[in-house]
């Protein structure tokens, strides 16, 4: 897997992530928060499937 995901976006997915499960742990927006799950991981391994698939790369090129 080659990483796919750069830091502005990953430092997005985390703190979305990480702010949906907190709501959803306070009982503030239900069981349907836990969805951050997702972006949290994708965050934290860098690597996107729905990039990988539409080709997507937000990483910055190393020379």
């Amino acid at each position: 897997m080659t990483k796919n995901v750069g830091g502005i976006d990953r430092i997005i997915r985390i703190t979305v992530g990480l702010g949906l499960i907190a709501a959803a742990a306070a009982g503030a927006i239900g069981v349907w928060g836990y969805v951050g799950l997702v972006p949290l991981a994708t965050g934290l391994m860098g690597w996107c499937p729905p990039y990988a698939m539409l080709g997507f790369n937000t990483c910055s090129m190393k020379k």
